[in-house]
C-alpha cells in the first residue's frame, strides 16, 4: 500500500478521538454524574494499562520462550527487560517528576506576583494539567498503535490494516472522553482551544506513528513507546483515583469503573474478531 493510503488510514484511526472531546464543554454537571464520569475515564485507562503492557510483554515473551526452545541466548531477554523495566520508570516516574515541577512553579509564580504568559501550563488547574497528562500517556500508546498499521500496510497486509483502524478508532473514540474527563469530574468547562489541543497531542501520534512505521519497523520502540504509556497511564488512573476518593461513593465509582473496562475490552474484541 502506498504511503498516502496508509498516511489516510492512520489519520481515520486517530481522528475519532474527538467523539469524546465535547464533554470538555459540560458546564454545571451534578456531583453524582460528575463522579460517574470520572470513574468511566478509570474504567477505561486501566484497560488500556492492560492492552498497552500486553503488547509490550509480547517481544519479551518470544525471547524468553526462545530461550526456553534452546534456540536463543539470554541476552536479547535482559534487553527487552530492561527496555520494559526503564519504560515504565520513566513513563511513571518522569510524570511525578513533572508534576511537582509544575506545582512548585505555580507556587513561584503566586508569591512572586508574574504570571507570565496566560498560557503556561504551571498557571493551569490541576483538572488542566490532569487532562494534559493524560492526553500524554494516551499519545504514546497511540503512536505504537500507528507503527502497528504503518508495518502492515507497508507488507500490502491490507486486511490486517483495515481491521487494525477499525479497532484503533474504536478505541480512540472512548480514550478522547478520558482526556476531558478530569475537567467534567471539577465541572470546568474548558475552551475549544484547550479541547483541541488535547485532541492533537492524544491522537495526532496515531498518524505520526503510521508514517514512521510505514518506512520502519523496530520491536525495541514498540516496546519503549508501549512501557512509557503504560507508566504514565498508571500514574494518570492514581490522580484520578484520589478525585473519586474524596466523593465517598464506591458505588458510583464501581459501577463507572466496571462500564468503563466493558467498554475498552469491547472494542478490542472487534479487532481479535477480525482475526488480529
Amino acid at each position: 500500500m502506498g504511503l498516502g493510503n496508509t498516511l489516510l488510514l492512520g489519520f481515520i484511526a486517530g481522528v475519532t478521538i474527538l467523539i469524546g472531546i465535547p464533554l470538555g464543554r459540560l458546564r454545571g454537571s451534578r456531583p453524582v454524574l460528575q463522579l460517574f464520569l470520572n470513574a468511566l475515564a478509570i474504567g477505561v485507562l486501566l484497560f488500556l494499562v492492560w492492552d498497552v503492557l500486553s503488547g509490550a510483554w509480547e517481544p519479551l515473551d518470544a525471547r524468553l520462550s526462545a530461550v526456553h526452545e534452546d534456540s536463543a541466548g539470554l541476552g536479547p531477554v535482559f534487553g527487552y527487560g530492561a527496555l520494559f523495566i526503564g519504560g515504565l520508570a520513566v513513563g511513571m516516574l518522569g510524570l511525578v517528576a513533572y508534576d511537582r515541577y509544575l506545582n512548585a512553579a505555580a507556587l513561584r509564580s503566586q508569591e512572586g506576583g508574574s504570571g507570565g504568559s496566560g498560557f503556561e501550563i504551571a498557571s493551569w488547574s490541576s483538572a488542566r494539567r490532569l487532562a494534559l497528562l493524560i492526553a500524554v500517556g494516551i499519545g504514546l500508546h497511540n503512536f505504537a498503535e500507528g507503527l502497528a498499521i504503518g508495518q502492515s500496510a507497508a507488507r500490502n497486509d491490507i486486511a490486517l490494516a483495515t481491521v487494525l483502524v477499525v479497532g484503533f478508532a474504536l478505541h480512540n473514540a472512548t480514550e478522547g472522553f478520558g482526556i476531558v474527563a478530569p475537567l467534567a469530574a471539577e465541572g470546568e468547562r474548558a475552551s475549544w482551544r484547550f479541547l483541541l489541543t488535547m485532541a492533537l497531542i492524544g491522537g495526532g501520534p496515531t498518524f505520526v506513528g503510521t508514517w514512521v512505521g510505514h518506512g520502519f519497523t523496530s520491536d525495541p520502540v514498540s516496546v519503549v513507546f508501549l512501557t512509557l504509556a503504560a507508566g504514565s497511564i498508571v500514574y494518570v488512573v492514581c490522580q484520578l483515583l484520589g478525585v473519586a476518593a474524596r466523593a465517598r461513593r464506591m458505588d458510583v465509582l464501581a459501577l463507572g469503573v466496571l462500564i468503563g473496562m466493558i467498554a475498552g475490552f469491547a472494542t478490542d474484541a472487534i479487532v481479535t474478531l477480525g482475526g488480529v
